[in-house]
Parts: C-alpha cells; sequence; structure tokens
C-alpha cells in the first residue's frame, strides 16, 4: 500500500482547515482549548528533546525525521517501489521506537513515579536554594585551597554583569563543584593562573584577566590577587573569595573593600547574606508591593463601579 502522501492540498484546506476555522468563529471558545492543547504538546516535545539531547538517542530522532522527510517526497513524487520499501519501515516504527528509546522511556517513567517530576520536566530546584548550595560549595572548595596553601580568585558575579571579564578567559559553563573548582587552580595546570567566574549558578570561565585596583590607600604588601579582587569588587558589584598562596588565609572583596583572615563559617556568612539573603529577600519584598499596589486598584475600580 502506497502512501498517498502527494495529496489534493486545495481539498485538504477546504474540508479540514476552513471548517475548523469556521468552528472556532462559531465557538470561540474552542480557541483556548486550542491553545492549552498546543501548548502542552510543545512542552511535553520540549521536554523529551531535551531529555535526549546528547544521549544516542538524538542521532536516532534526525535520522527518524530523515526517513519521515524521504516517504513524504516520495509519496508526493509518486515514486512507488521506494514510497512501498519506505512504508513498510515505517509501519514498523513505532516497535522500533520502543526498543530504540527504552532507557530514556524507562527514565522518564520511573522519575514520574518519584518526586523527581519536576526534575523530568526540567523544573529544578528553586535559584535561592541552587544558590545556597553552590555558596558551600565554593567555601568548601576555598576551605581544601586554603589547607594547601593553593593561591585562588573566585568571582561570583551578582547583578551587575561582567561578560568582558568572562570573555578575556577560558569558557566551561559548568556546574559548580569543589572538585573542578580545586582541580583549576591547582598549580602548573593550563587554568590555574586567573580567576574562575562564577554567573547564573554556573563556572562561566577559568583564567579570566580582571582589572587591578590602583588606589593608594590599599595596603602596599597586598600582592596581585588581591588587588585585581578589589578591583572587580569596585567597578562591579561581585564578591570576591581570594585565598592566599603565601600565607593560605581565605579573604572576601566586596564593593571595593576587603574583608581579610576570614574563617570558614564566617565565609559562608559574608556569602549567604551578600548573595542570598539580600537578593531573595528584596525581590521577595518587590513582588509583595506589586501585589499590594494591584489589590488597593482593583478595590478603587469596584468601588467606582458601585457608585
Amino acid at each position: 500500500m502506497v502512501i498517498n502522501l502527494g495529496m489534493n492540498w486545495e481539498n485538504f484546506y477546504k474540508d479540514n482547515i476552513m471548517s475548523y476555522i469556521k468552528s472556532l468563529q462559531a465557538n470561540p471558545l474552542e480557541l483556548i482549548t486550542l491553545l492549552l492543547d498546543l501548548a502542552i504538546v510543545i512542552f511535553l516535545l520540549y521536554c523529551f528533546l531535551k531529555m535526549v539531547k546528547g544521549s544516542r538517542a538524538w542521532q536516532l530522532i534526525k535520522g527518524i525525521a530523515l526517513l519521515i522527510i524521504a516517504t513524504w517526497i516520495s509519496g508526493l513524487f509518486n515514486l512507488r517501489i521506494l514510497n512501498w520499501i519506505l512504508t513498510g519501515i515505517m509501519n514498523l516504527g513505532v516497535i522500533a521506537i520502543i526498543v530504540i528509546f527504552q532507557p530514556e522511556l524507562r527514565r522518564g517513567l520511573e522519575q514520574l513515579g518519584t518526586n523527581k517530576l519536576t526534575r523530568f520536566f526540567g523544573i529544578d530546584k528553586d535559584v535561592s536554594t541552587k544558590t545556597k548550595e553552590d555558596i558551600y560549595k565554593i567555601v568548601i572548595a576555598a576551605t581544601e585551597l586554603s589547607k594547601a596553601k593553593t593561591g585562588a580568585l573566585i568571582v561570583i558575579e551578582r547583578d551587575i554583569k561582567i561578560q568582558d571579564i568572562i570573555a578575556t578567559g577560558i569558557s566551561m559553563e559548568a556546574e559548580v563543584s569543589p572538585q573542578l573548582l580545586v582541580n583549576i587552580f591547582e598549580p602548573k595546570t593550563p587554568l590555574h593562573d586567573g580567576a574562575v567566574i562564577i554567573s547564573g549558578n554556573k563556572i562561566a570561565a577559568a583564567a579570566c584577566m580582571l582589572p587591578l585596583a590602583d588606589d593608594k590607600d590599599i595596603a602596599k604588601e597586598l600582592g596581585t590577587r588581591h588587588r585585581a579582587a578589589i578591583g572587580i569588587s569596585k567597578e562591579a558589584d561581585s564578591i570576591v573569595v581570594i585565598v592566599s598562596e603565601e600565607t593560605g588565609k581565605m579573604s572576601v572583596a566586596k564593593d571595593g573593600t576587603l574583608i581579610a583572615d576570614v574563617r570558614e563559617d564566617v565565609l559562608k556568612k559574608i556569602l549567604i547574606s551578600n548573595i542570598v539573603t539580600k537578593r531573595f529577600t528584596a525581590e521577595k519584598k518587590e513582588r509583595m508591593e506589586k501585589a499590594k499596589k494591584m489589590k488597593e486598584e482593583i478595590k478603587k475600580e469596584n468601588k467606582q463601579e458601585s457608585k
């Protein structure tokens, strides 16, 4: 049996598309159902592609798409033998897809049956929780580097973007992890010289060049690493964690000032206070104020209508 993909498009347009448009005009509420239906299908398709992208299944998806296009073209130009062969392959497609995507389907069904449903749909932990976890990882890495007296410079981007600084280094776009941070600053490795920039809960780049602070009131005994930290914290609102190569002491630079020789617990408190608490508390207050204004406007409108 040959698939007639070379159909009469004029009749198809009249019988299907136009009739559906007329039904929407007769019942406009169906448009909401259509939009909801399309949104769900697109979202599920996006989640599926996100899940399989980068795996072996991704190459197979491209092969299946090519097969569908070839079948459509063979039907359009009435290539009967080729269309018959491709149709036979397509008829076995459902079984083939189940076999090919068995690992992905199994993983997806397992996640649907557990509390990992949000992760299946690509909704990870909220930004506040993720940021806290990243801070803990940075503190662990800094403590390990401090014990080994390995110099380090970790810049945490906040509201002011420092894309020009990121561009001076080697792009990474990696998840924040203590092991990776410690490994980056390992002496005599390609990336150890320079700063690591953490942006958007990712290690954006390593071996970045920072502007040096040239203030006269900065202590002369401070090395290049500390001057660079003060420089970037002054130019942007970034917070910088510094580990001294000579003493192993940890310091923090923020708003152009240096908080020297901090302990692990103090470092954690400073970072959480300045990166998590201030930012997300301010955002929460802003949302509450907007909601309050909206309620007041609704009340005013209701009063005016009642008059």
